[in-house]
Parts: C-alpha cells; sequence; structure tokens
C-alpha cells in the first residue's frame, strides 16, 4: 500500500476484497452495499474504456479494477470527494488506470467527448430535493437527495458518454423503476437486465440493478432476487462471496 496524506478525520478501511484500501472520513457519506453490488452487478468491457458517474471516493471504480484490465474514470462534482477518490486511486496503486476528475457529469461529455465509454455505471442521489430543512452536513445531503443532479440529468448524461451497443449500469431505489424505464427509452437506452434487490425473503424489494444498451433491441431479463439477509439476520451466502471477491449470479458476461 502506497502512503498518502490523510486528512483530519480521515482513516483507511479494507475493502474486504482483494487487499484493497479505502480512504474514508465520518464527515462525508461512505460506501454503501448499493455501490458493491453495482460493481458486481454491472457489465465490464475486458479492456476498453469505463466510466463511474456519481462515484464519491471512487468505491466502485476500486471494486471494477477486480473484474477488467479497462482504463476507468470516476467523475465526482464535490471536491474533497474528489481528492478522496484520486488519494483511494494512489494508495492502491492504481493511479495509472484510474483516473478521478471533479466535474459535473451534465457537461462532463465536453471534456471527455461523446460516445467514448464501453460502459457506464452510476449510483446517483436518489430523493428529490426536500422542502424546508436539510440535512445540515453538505455532503451527506448531496449524497441522498437530487441537489446537483437529478434522474434524467443523469441517464441524459449516460447516453451521451456511452458508445453504440455500450452498457449503462445503475442502482437506485426500486419505486423508481417505471421513471427510470421510460428515461432510459427516451435517451435510446434500451433496459436489458434488471434484478431487484430484497432485505429479507417475503418483503418488498428495497433497490434495483439495471442494465441498458444505447440503441438496443427490446428486451429485457429479469434476474432472480437477491436477498441480502437470511434468517440468522446474516448477510446470505451470495452477499458474503460478493463482499468477499468471489464470483457471484450478479456478474453477466
Amino acid at each position: 500500500m502506497k502512503q498518502v496524506q490523510l486528512r483530519p478525520t480521515e482513516r483507511i478501511d479494507d475493502l474486504l476484497t482483494y487487499d484493497l484500501k479505502i480512504i474514508q472520513s465520518d464527515e462525508v457519506f461512505s460506501f454503501s452495499l448499493d455501490a458493491v453490488l453495482l460493481g458486481r452487478f454491472c457489465s465490464v468491457a475486458p479492456k476498453g474504456r469505463m466510466i463511474d458517474l456519481c462515484t464519491g471516493n471512487g468505491v466502485v471504480p476500486l471494486l471494477l479494477t477486480t473484474r477488467t484490465r479497462a482504463e476507468i474514470w470516476g467523475v465526482e462534482i464535490q471536491e474533497r470527494l474528489a481528492d478522496m477518490a484520486v488519494r483511494n486511486a494512489e494508495i492502491n496503486g492504481l493511479e495509472e488506470r484510474l483516473h478521478m476528475l471533479q466535474g459535473d457529469l451534465k457537461t462532463i461529455h465536453e471534456t471527455l467527448g461523446h460516445g467514448q465509454f464501453d460502459v457506464v455505471t452510476v449510483n446517483p442521489p436518489y430523493l428529490p430535493v426536500p422542502n424546508g430543512e436539510q440535512n445540515a452536513n453538505e455532503h451527506f445531503a448531496a449524497a441522498r437527495h437530487e441537489i446537483y443532479c437529478n434522474l434524467e440529468d443523469v441517464i441524459a448524461a449516460s447516453a451521451k458518454l456511452v458508445k453504440a451497443g455500450g452498457k449503462v449500469a445503475m442502482v437506485h431505489r426500486a419505486t423508481r423503476i417505471i421513471d427510470i424505464c421510460c428515461l432510459m427509452r427516451q435517451y435510446r437506452l434500451e433496459p436489458k437486465r434488471i434484478r431487484y434487490v430484497h432485505a429479507r425473503a417475503g418483503e418488498e424489494a428495497m433497490m434495483v440493478l439495471i442494465e441498458g444498451m444505447k440503441d438496443g433491441k427490446p428486451e429485457i431479463r429479469t434476474l432472480p432476487p437477491l436477498i441480502v439477509y437470511d434468517d440468522n439476520q446474516e448477510y446470505c451466502k451470495e452477499l458474503k462471496e460478493i463482499y468477499y471477491g468471489g464470483r457471484s449470479s450478479l456478474e453477466f458476461s
């Protein structure tokens, strides 16, 4: 592990897979199960170019390096998090493959170009901006609420960046699935794979993983549900495999 300078309140955590490390802080929103699932669900380009929008501290690009030799970009609008993403690439010795940028996803195509990426991944903020009082912590507020971008901004940006035949993968709240599918089709991203995530068997879905293809033909595969916790309130076998680096049914070539 390379040595990098840590800011006050920052720590280095273990990502539990492939000896990867990650800088985190309680002052900013830490990565969650959503990002881990996205990093294993999305299609990958064996070489090529991939990009992760709303990358935060760069956790999804880090996880993707365990599945592909592609060059990977990460885009984050918040300066504090973008800086953490840069240093997370450095401490893992991945700075030549991971390119972490501070920027606005709505305009990043002006810098990186149209149709330049084989795969786009994104774990966007889930909630509309609330009326009245918001979270006093700007980093938490931006991670949870559509302050810097809304769902249509995310899908429109993804459509500009991905090449024809390329893939766009997203994790979001299951309740937004109709909005997601409608907007994907509006921007020529045909939904091709979908998987619902349930906290426990018998409960309604809390999250959805979905992947579309730029200019793809209409046809979608609905994958088996992913159950997070077993009867003993522990991560199910598949989740343990995901966290510790084993191959799971989340992955499809």
